[in-house]
């Protein structure tokens, strides 16, 4: 009987993760079927199917990869931190070369067809997103990954860097949801309204962005599904703490 708890709560946990994931590639499969259906392909050439790999690449960079990159600390809890962390920034890594990509694409598309940049609410989050996102990689990078700091730094760096993760998939999905509504009116604004396949395909897409996003912040901030300290951990905190009282690490 006492160990039946757990047991319930690690069982709710890998459906729960295993709900997230299925959301997730839902959505990226939703995003590739909507621009390669309904929008015409993929292309490399400053043509409207060089815009459709921006949805995707956004969708499987920004939200999608970086989701899983943040959900890695609660699936592998009990494996070395090390080697947790080696994922958490290659997957990190991952979605911010397929953001670039995405980018790229929309902008080489603005410039080809002659389109203003960055004058709609959804380029203004977008690009704040981006940017939030390749100084948190970096600052992820050198804080964590390969330390220059010293450890009381990062100790006091860490609450920071978890709260930007959050912050980063939020906007991430809210960008999101305000391309597709976006892409939605100039795409098929007269008969948005009638709810044409293309229009309830997208808006499918932005009720499971929007899924994953409640998902991945579920799991991630319920305290019994967080990574149990491990001696090397417990060692640095009353490193930390001995240091910030004024005393040093060999003081009894």
């Amino acid at each position: 009987m006492e160990d039946s708890s757990p047991r319930s709560g690690r069982s709710t946990f890998v459906w729960l993760v295993g709900a997230s994931q299925l959301v997730g590639l839902a959505s990226v499969v939703l995003t590739g079927v909507w621009m390669g259906h309904y929008r015409g392909g993929f292309a490399w050439d400053g043509s409207p199917q060089e815009f459709n790999l921006h949805p995707l690449c956004m969708v499987l960079g920004l939200v999608f990869l970086q989701g899983d990159a943040i959900l890695v600390y609660r699936i592998f809890r009990s494996e070395s931190k090390r080697n947790v962390k080696m994922l958490h920034g290659i997957i990190h890594f991952l979605a911010l070369v397929i953001s670039i990509v995405g980018f790229v694409a929309v902008f080489d598309f603005h410039r080809a067809a002659k389109i203003p940049d960055m004058y709609s609410l959804h380029s203004w989050c977008g690009m704040a997103t981006m940017i939030l996102f390749c100084v948190q990689w970096v600052m992820g990078l050198v804080f964590f990954l390969f330390p220059v700091a010293s450890s009381w730094i990062r100790a006091l760096y860490l609450p920071i860097h978890v709260f930007c993760g959050l912050v980063l998939l939020v906007m991430a999905v809210g960008t999101s949801l305000l391309g597709i509504t976006e892409k939605l009116l100039f795409s098929i604004m007269p008969t948005y309204s009638k709810f044409v396949p293309e229009g309830v395909l997208a808006n499918t897409l932005g009720i499971l962005l929007v899924v994953f996003g409640v998902l991945l912040g579920y799991l991630i901030t319920r305290e019994e599904y967080r990574r149990p300290p491990n001696p090397e951990e417990e060692a640095l905190s009353v490193h930390f703490k001995t240091l910030t009282e004024g005393g040093s690490p060999s003081t009894p």
